[in-house]
């Protein structure tokens, strides 16, 4: 039986990289469909989209953050689909890695693939959110993660049935692979040669990844104080 693959790209003021993403996603022979929510961009995103055939397009007024983007992609796509992958939208040419995290699932040699990327073209941060949420998940859930924030990665449908998928902005990733281990599900990390649009050291930068701390934290403490509740 061909497996239905789909696709979920959300999007926020991408206009200079989101064409070179959805037609590198869309030249994978494995992928039928593509959902991407525009996710109340202010640039061209949402024009350079409505430009593509063949593809989904959700339009959300608002910015309502990477979480809830995920969310309205995945209500259509568990309708109909086998495997479900998470693409980031600056991916560009480089999407067309996202084949890698697919074949493993076909082949049912796992059941969630994630992007491992290679070492950051430029300095970026000092590794506090990466560190964060890889000893937030070893705490939750006993295993080793390197790749707990990526947000490339595919899953078995039945995976994503069974798991919350209502976490908050850059927590979701987190918040999903903590679910995933606990229910016992094997997960892949596979080495990729995809890029996207780094932050640098500067004012943007640290806003960003300030921003990406405090909701990786609060996944983080949910998950924590949730434990307590469960042993008492």
């Amino acid at each position: 039986m061909n497996r239905v693959v789909t696709v979920i790209v959300p999007a926020y003021n991408e206009e200079s990289r989101i064409v070179g993403t959805i037609l590198a996603l869309k030249s994978i022979r494995y992928v039928k469909h593509i959902y991407v929510i525009n996710d109340g961009s202010t640039d061209k995103t949402y024009d350079k989209i409505c430009s593509i055939d063949g593809i989904n397009i959700i339009n959300q007024s608002s910015n309502r953050g990477k979480g809830e983007a995920l969310y309205r992609g995945l209500q259509l796509a568990l309708k109909d689909s086998d495997i479900i992958v998470f693409a980031d939208a600056d991916l560009e040419e480089s999407a067309k890695d996202i084949e890698k995290l697919i074949v493993p699932i076909l082949k049912d040699e796992t059941d969630v693939t994630i992007a491992k990327f290679p070492p950051a073209r430029r300095k970026g941060g000092f590794g506090f959110v990466k560190g964060l949420a890889k000893k937030g998940v070893f705490i939750n859930t006993g295993e080793n993660i390197d790749t707990a924030l990526s947000g490339q990665r595919a899953f078995k449908s039945e995976v994503l049935k069974q798991i919350n998928h209502r976490y908050k902005g850059y927590g979701v990733e987190l918040g999903m692979i903590i679910d995933i281990l606990n229910k016992g599900y094997d997960v892949m990390e596979i080495d990729v040669n995809m890029y996207h649009n780094e932050t640098g050291r500067d004012l943007a930068g640290f806003i960003h990844r300030g921003k990406q701390f405090w909701q990786v934290l609060t996944v983080l403490i949910s998950k924590t104080l949730f434990s307590k509740l469960k042993r008492r």
